[in-house]
């Protein structure tokens, strides 16, 4: 399964990134109707069902070529991250400095596993948020969630 994600994501991301789009994410995964092959793009102003059109359309042909499932049936499919997505890359946390974060530890510090705060810097090992009045440093190993916080 992490072949075909790998091959996928080798030969996909320039083309992908040639039409103006990040490619934030590719997951090969068993769904409900069988496999998935799912690009997630994203681009600074949003992505539309217009722009996963769009570049489906491109890369549906070249994937074919590709056969990274070696003729398994799937499903090919590209889409927006969403507003409540995981924060994963720096290219994420480039464009979320200053803003409000979640972060979800996997053990508690300080006797809670959830801080809410604004990201103030990152670093490849690190993330520090202000909490409150607090300067807080998280390893970026330790966090098991790094969200936006959505405020309406």
């Amino acid at each position: 399964m992490a072949k075909v994600k790998e091959i996928s994501e080798a030969k996909i991301r320039p083309i992908i990134e040639e039409m103006g789009y990040e490619l934030v994410d590719v997951e090969y995964k068993k769904e409900y109707d069988g496999m998935s092959l799912i690009f997630t793009i994203d681009k600074e102003e949003g992505v539309t069902i217009d722009d996963c059109e769009k570049v489906n359309k491109v890369i549906d042909p070249i994937i074919d070529e590709l056969n990274p499932t070696d003729d398994q049936p799937f499903t090919l499919v590209v889409s927006s991250p969403g507003l409540d997505r995981q924060l994963k890359t720096d290219r994420d946390l480039k464009r979320t400095v200053g803003k409000d974060v979640t972060v979800t530890l996997f053990s508690k510090v300080n006797g809670k596993k959830n801080f809410e705060g604004t990201l103030i810097s990152y670093d490849e090992k690190t993330i520090k948020v202000k909490v409150k009045d607090e300067e807080m440093t998280f390893d970026r190993d330790k966090i098991a969630g790094l969200k936006l916080v959505i405020k309406f």
